[in-house]
């Protein structure tokens, strides 16, 4: 069983407002993201969110949600409560709510490659730069469950090399978050049109 879990109660402070209810092509950036780990293979989808409305936005799918009262203390903190929860899952993928170009196809790729590799750790790479969405082991849980701050599993993954299968992607647009008002102008606008599903 793995479990999808989205990490989607950050504070969105270099864009100023709350960039996950900012629409891409008419849909806000989170519902992209729950939309296509819904379609996907993932066993399970886990919402970690901070506002109402996004919650709102998880409910519609059906998935479950849980409020983070600690995002203030960084991405860790949503991390956590996902893993606390997902207590029979074999693996956790994290993804970012703020990734509005990945698709159905590149989750199932990953749980592919993850299944297949039977490494503890897998990571996409895009241009060869790491990224998002990472899956991890079970095996895992108890140093998950120890991060702090607002680091996520990096620290994890730099102390592990051995632990880790690497997955290169073609597309970098699939691992684009969007955090600037600029980043988002550019692909609101017509200008990169959103990747296929």
């Amino acid at each position: 069983m793995i479990t999808g879990i989205i990490l989607a109660s950050g504070f969105s402070k270099r864009m100023n407002r709350d960039k996950l209810l900012m629409e891409i092509d008419g849909v806000p950036m989170v519902e992209r993201v729950i939309e296509r780990a819904v379609e996907s293979r993932l066993d399970e989808v886990i919402l970690v969110y901070r506002v109402d409305e996004v919650k709102r936005i998880g409910k519609k799918y059906g998935i479950k949600t849980l409020y983070n009262p600690r995002a203030h203390l960084g991405q860790s903190e949503g991390l956590k409560l996902g893993v606390e929860e997902a207590k029979t899952s074999q693996a956790y993928m994290f993804l970012m709510g703020d990734m509005p170009f990945i698709t159905t196809e590149l989750i199932d790729k990953l749980i592919q490659e993850y299944i297949c590799s039977k490494a503890q750790i897998l990571v996409p790479y895009y241009n060869g730069k790491r990224g998002m969405p990472t899956v991890f082991s079970h095996r895992l849980r108890k140093e998950l469950l120890n991060i702090e701050g607002d680091k996520g599993g990096r620290s994890i993954i730099k102390n592990n090399p051995s632990l880790i299968r690497k997955v290169h992607i073609d597309d970098e647009r699939l691992g684009l978050d969007i955090d600037t008002q600029e980043e988002y102008k550019r692909w609101d606008s017509g200008a990169g049109s959103p990747c296929p599903r």
